[in-house]
């Protein structure tokens, strides 16, 4: 063995001791992905981000956007011919059955919004919500319908926008990460929901339970970094080795950095993780005494004690790990009632204990699907197809108008057609809300400078309050 071999696989020496004294100033200093020395491009309106991820595409006819046609048309037979809103099942050009919505409408709140029986506790609500009804996005299927949602593309690897909001504006907690993904399904996407693509490995997302479980852990946490003195020989290692490959192995930081952040998270995550702390009178507001309501009302719960920690975008999902997963009801729409009455309380008691904490103000909740339904019965039968065409997803909090509704579907909810807002455009606005400007937050790879709405996107100001 060459001397020079030696001292390089040594664990010994001032190579040790200068590793060591590398490893103990971890943690010390934050970055901002796009700036280093400031937040944001401008002043935000809100602070953090919390996205209550309905997989498999919510009937948008059948809770938020009322269209009084289909209960006077129901059951005629009509063509739907854009191609896009019938691929999945191969119908185009044939006559397809109208199909009224399963639920009643009613209006709600002093902006006589209307909202279905599906959701009688967000209802409630509704004056805090800006509402669009014009979605439109790209993808008839759950898989790039989803990632286009998360990622903004289709067909190539993309960050996720938590990771580019860690990138841009990191989190207000050193303790925590910026990005949490609570509950996610390894399906229509994966890893890749929440994953950092070529943006530096530190941004991705932290898991906390899965979509298959009630439990909410963060997995390996406490097997990552239980002694001290370990944990410092550890970063050792790992700091020669990284010296060793040039220090430019981005997913190399990245381990070096998540042992650090897992000691860190060590003194506060098992205490943020500790539903019990809460009051019975919060517990039940949430409806975790109710076994219909436990699982998504901890989810919900658990979002708000990491606004209150300082994380900057955390995803609420609730769905599950099947080809077809919760929402997609393609011959049982009566089975959208299980999947609202396991949301609808959990996500309205959130709104309410975000509000009375003071909370709403400068934290923008997001509620939305990766795309709606038609407003035909499928086969002709009793579920619905998908709709990227025309769909609604609501705002609240974060500087969004309260009790407000913008653009509109045709007269069937099946495609958009007034103040059309695009996926694109909904990712700008959520962006500029956190005082990012989307046209400037970009990265550099293969040649060419990269951002989350791609070469497209524009702010939506009007639902800006």
């Amino acid at each position: 063995m060459l001397r020079r071999t030696l001292l390089e696989r040594s664990a010994c020496g001032f190579g040790a001791l200068a590793a060591a004294s590398l490893a103990s100033g971890f943690g010390t200093s934050r970055s901002f992905g796009n700036s280093n020395d400031s937040l944001g491009h401008f002043p935000a309106r809100a602070k953090r981000v919390i996205f209550l991820f309905m997989q498999g595409g919510v009937s948008q006819v059948d809770s938020f956007d009322r269209k009084p046609i289909l209960y006077e048309r129901d059951g005629e037979l009509i063509s739907f011919d854009d191609p896009r809103e019938v691929a999945n099942t191969g119908t185009m050009g044939t006559q397809q059955k109208i199909m009224k919505p399963l639920w009643d409408f009613q209006q709600h709140g002093e902006s006589g919004r209307w909202v279905s029986g599906l959701f009688p506790e967000m209802a409630k609500h509704v004056d805090k919500m800006s509402f669009i009804h014009s979605m439109n996005t790209e993808g008839v299927a759950h898989g790039p319908a989803t990632l286009f949602l998360h990622c903004g593309a289709l067909n190539q690897i993309r960050p996720s926008i938590g990771s580019w909001i860690d990138y841009g504006l990191g989190s207000e907690n050193e303790n925590l990460p910026a990005f949490i993904s609570i509950a996610p399904s390894i399906g229509n996407g994966g890893p890749r929901n929440y994953g950092s693509a070529f943006l530096p490995a530190k941004h991705q997302g932290t898991t906390i339970g899965a979509a298959d479980s009630s439990e909410l852990k963060i997995a390996h946490l406490a097997s990552l970094a239980k002694d001290r003195r370990q944990l410092d020989r550890i970063q050792q290692f790992n700091l020669l080795q990284s010296q060793r490959r040039g220090g430019v192995n981005q997913e190399f930081e990245a381990v070096i950095k998540s042992y650090e952040l897992a000691w860190r998270m060590q003194s506060v995550a098992p205490e943020l993780l500790d539903l019990d702390s809460e009051s019975d009178a919060t517990k039940q507001m949430y409806g975790l005494d109710d076994p219909k309501t436990n699982s998504y009302g901890k989810r919900c719960l658990l979002a708000r004690r990491l606004a209150e920690a300082g994380v900057r975008f955390i995803q609420v999902n609730y769905g599950d790990n099947s080809a077809n997963p919760a929402w997609d009801q393609h011959s049982n729409m009566p089975k959208h009632a299980d999947h609202a009455l396991a949301v609808d309380k959990p996500i309205a008691a959130l709104l309410q204990d975000l509000e009375q904490r003071g909370l709403l103000e400068d934290t923008l909740v997001w509620w939305g699907s990766e795309f709606g339904r038609a407003p035909y019965a499928q086969k002709l039968g009793t579920g619905r197809d998908h709709n990227p065409g025309g769909f609604t997803v609501w705002l609240a909090g974060g500087g969004v108008k309260r009790g407000y509704a913008h653009g509109a579907t045709d007269e069937f909810g099946q495609m958009a057609i007034q103040d059309k807002v695009h996926m694109h455009d909904l990712h700008a606005t959520i962006l500029h809300l956190l005082g990012l400007d989307h046209e400037r937050l970009t990265f550099q790879h293969a040649g060419r400078a990269f951002r989350l709405t791609d070469v497209y996107g524009r702010v939506v100001k009007e639902i800006i309050s």
